[in-house]
């Protein structure tokens, strides 16, 4: 589904790769997460996979469509959920941001938008002016049409970020239904705990290289090394103390 292949990327204006030689791949319907302290290159990662930049050198291929030369086709391929909402948001109302995922219209798009609503506990705000929606509210609606463009690759950053125990729940039951579906998901966290539990792969990066991937298994004995602390769960699995 997803192979990446000395995947180096250096932003224009700079000497320094972000990124330095990237190769791992995934197959269908994975849900990976991605791991590093803050500059360590996941939001650089998100960006090529989401056809927003092309790498520098080395290729990146998602479902078949492949970067340097068809990022056009890799956006319609790929939807990015930023940990902001406030910035992905552009509808005035919950109904028009949903409805803006149908920009050249679609027989039945109103009929789809609210099915899909009604999915994440939106329905009852269907016409609420988005600025009255809480933050968790808000970040269900971002991932909500996200979804509405059925995409091959679900990038999410930083999903659990700032969610309550009710909304931690809710967003692993979303993500649980998009891996029975065979949905890939790529998954930037700092905080592991509330999804390590559904990882299939993992991949760390430390200042704009690979450090650690595969299983979470073979990852999270050396994950601390590289400022990543490891899930509460796994650490009393091993008699670890949590902040040793």
């Amino acid at each position: 589904m997803i192979e990446l292949n000395s995947l180096t990327f250096t932003y224009p204006g700079t000497s320094s790769p972000a990124l330095r030689n990237i190769s791992f791949s995934i197959e269908e319907g994975t849900l990976l997460c991605l791991c590093g302290v803050n500059g360590s290159g996941k939001s650089t990662l998100f960006s090529l996979l989401a056809g927003l930049h092309a790498p520098s050198s080395g290729t990146l291929t998602v479902a078949g469509i492949s970067s340097p030369g068809k990022e056009e086709k890799l956006r319609g391929l790929s939807a990015l959920v930023l940990q902001d909402a406030d910035l992905q948001i552009i509808g005035s109302t919950v109904a028009e941001d949903m409805l803006l995922a149908f920009p050249h219209g679609l027989a039945g798009a109103e009929e789809t938008a609210k099915d899909m609503a009604a999915r994440f506990g939106l329905a009852a705000h269907w016409n609420s002016p988005v600025h009255t929606l809480s933050y968790g509210q808000k970040r269900k609606l971002c991932l909500a049409v996200a979804l509405l463009s059925s995409p091959a690759l679900l990038l999410l950053d930083e999903p659990f970020s700032g969610l309550d125990y009710p909304a931690i729940r809710e967003m692993r039951s979303i993500l649980m239904r998009n891996k029975e579906q065979k949905l890939t998901q790529i998954i930037s966290v700092h905080d592991l705990e509330p999804v390590i539990d559904l990882a299939d792969s993992m991949v760390v990066l430390h200042m704009g290289e690979q450090v650690l991937s595969g299983p979470p298994e073979t990852v999270l004995a050396n994950i601390s090394e590289y400022g990543v602390r490891p899930p509460c769960s796994w650490q009393r699995s091993k008699g670890i103390t949590a902040w040793e």
